[in-house]
């Protein structure tokens, strides 16, 4: 294929897309990587599993960043960690007041800068903080991009990123996504860009997740306009090839992780029960999940159970026998005429697609049992395979949400390792164009 095509025609012909699914993503050269609020890894293990090597990463919280160092620094060696920059959490602007130096070394020598701020501000489940201290992350990645250079770039954060504050009164000033802010900088830095919005359940995770993805690439390298046309080129050869559907439901993901297979007190919980492995023959998506994993395990990582009230536990069986709508969250009248105390609940559906996964345990209903759903239940559902440990607390509340960023909320936090791991074979495709 012409290279002047494979980079702008973002409508390829069917002869086109067929030469992109066949194309060779076996590939002799090291692609290097930093990973930025990387979080527990879930971007770092997607681009790992498809062949990336990670140079560093900057994560913030210690809880996140001891996930990330005990699976994939620790365990998996995917980082060819500077000796100028300790094995510890981050704080982004730190690193470019101490090491603004090293960081200009690195050019020429990064091809890709991953991840995105935090997205607390920017959420549409949330409150949408314009005034959000985190908002202004924005502009130390940007700063980041300027001292590194890295030939590509790949941003992500949820899709109110895209939307506009409203505006304050007496203020006459128009209000400009932070999506534009971030693009117009980048472009100011020599970069061609191109925003997409993409839903990550097309790409076989268990999950409706809608995010805001920006793909960059050096003006003198060409424009990454094909980004998500090889996406759809590549999906179905590349879940095939892992025996996977481009749907994955709920049950798909989940089934073999009942209550009712058996409990174990947990080894990581003291007074609290994990579940074990259902006998079943597990489904495709599971024996994904469960590969690599050793066979003699018969808990999960992190499957342990809440405890719950009577009355909650009441509640949930009602819902379960008698709610007439699953998939679609239940708050406002319905929620205190139902009795449920949280802010509101969604009763699941095993035969679609999961809502999308949060940092609140509460938020979800387990679709057969009376209960919320596990830690190992959630990364399931974000395609975090069941080697990959989750550290540190389950939950916590009240002033230390500040601090702390406790398992469920790692989760939450992730980018899907499934669909990073795709992505990180596309742009391989890009760069070898």
């Amino acid at each position: 294929m012409k290279n002047a095509n494979y980079k702008n025609n973002n409508k390829l012909s069917s002869d086109e897309k067929e030469e992109l699914v066949a194309f060779d993503m076996n590939h002799n050269k090291k692609y290097t990587v930093i990973d930025l609020f990387a979080g527990c890894g879930g971007l770092s293990l997607g681009l790992y599993q498809s062949g990336w090597h990670g140079l560093f990463a900057i994560e913030k919280n210690a809880f996140a960043f001891e996930t990330l160092k005990y699976n994939l620094i620790d365990n998996k060696n995917h980082f060819d960690w500077p000796e100028w920059l300790p094995k510890t959490e981050h704080d982004i602007n730190e690193v470019l007041d101490k090491y603004s130096e090293q960081l200009k070394s690195l050019r020429g020598n990064v091809d890709l800068v991953a991840g995105g701020p935090p997205c607390q501000g920017f959420s549409m489940a949330g409150k949408r903080v314009e005034d959000d201290v985190r908002n202004q992350l924005v502009f130390s990645y940007i700063k980041f991009i300027d001292l590194v250079q890295p030939k590509m770039i790949l941003f992500e954060n949820v899709k109110g990123f895209t939307y506009a504050f409203d505006k304050k009164k007496n203020d006459n000033s128009e209000s400009e996504p932070y999506s534009q802010k971030v693009i117009r900088g980048l472009q100011n830095l020599g970069y061609n860009v191109k925003p997409h919005v993409i839903d990550f359940s097309e790409y076989g995770v268990p999950q409706r997740r809608k995010r805001f993805i920006l793909v960059g690439i050096r003006k003198e390298l060409g424009a990454p306009d094909c980004f998500e046309a090889l996406l759809k080129a590549n999906r179905d050869t590349f879940l095939a090839q892992k025996s996977l559907k481009s749907t994955n439901t709920l049950k798909d993901a989940i089934s073999d992780l009942l209550r009712s297979n058996g409990e174990v007190p947990a080894p990581d919980r003291k007074g609290f029960y994990s579940g074990i492995y259902g006998k079943k023959k597990p489904t495709a998506y599971q024996k994904l999940m469960r590969d690599d994993y050793p066979k003699t395990h018969i808990i999960a990582d992190s499957h342990s159970f809440a405890k719950q009230t009577p009355d909650k536990i009441n509640c949930y069986k009602r819902l379960l026998a008698e709610y007439p709508q699953r998939g679609k969250r239940i708050d406002g009248e319905a929620r205190e005429q139902w009795g449920i105390k949280q802010r509101g609940i969604t009763v699941l559906d095993p035969n679609a697609v999961s809502p999308t996964i949060t940092g609140h345990p509460d938020d979800y209903l387990h679709y057969s049992e009376p209960r919320i759903m596990t830690v190992r239940e959630c990364a399931r559902i974000q395609s975090f395979p069941d080697w990959y440990e989750i550290k540190k607390k389950y939950t916590t509340g009240g002033k230390m949400r500040k601090l702390e960023v406790p398992r469920y909320t790692q989760i939450g936090n992730a980018i899907p390792p499934l669909f990073a791991e795709l992505a990180g074979k596309v742009i391989i495709q890009i760069l070898e164009q």
